[in-house]
């Protein structure tokens, strides 16, 4: 595995061919990097000439980390959405 610099980040490199059917492999260091297990679906996003392969659970803990920053400290939604379908519950 090489590491080259890309915008100021070191970054892990391998070359690997694509095989029939557009197949590529995910060398097992990487896989195990990402926590990408055999059989698991992945998600391929193509920006500005690279494409990305990111798992669903990094996609969903980076929406949980972006929705943190809104909600204030201390809150939590799922008790005030429990409170609220009990009103509304109430007020039928």
């Amino acid at each position: 595995m090489a590491q080259w610099w890309y915008n100021g980040n070191m970054r892990n490199i391998v070359t690997t061919k694509v095989t029939q059917g557009g197949r590529i492999v995910i060398p097992a260091e990487m896989r195990k990097q990402l926590g990408i297990e055999i059989g698991e679906n992945v998600n391929l996003e193509y920006d500005e000439g690279f494409l990305k392969i990111t798992t669903r659970k990094a996609v969903l803990r980076r929406l949980q980390e972006n929705l943190r920053k809104h909600i204030p400290e201390g809150v939590s939604l799922v008790d005030e959405l429990i409170a609220e379908r009990r009103k509304e519950a109430e007020n039928e």
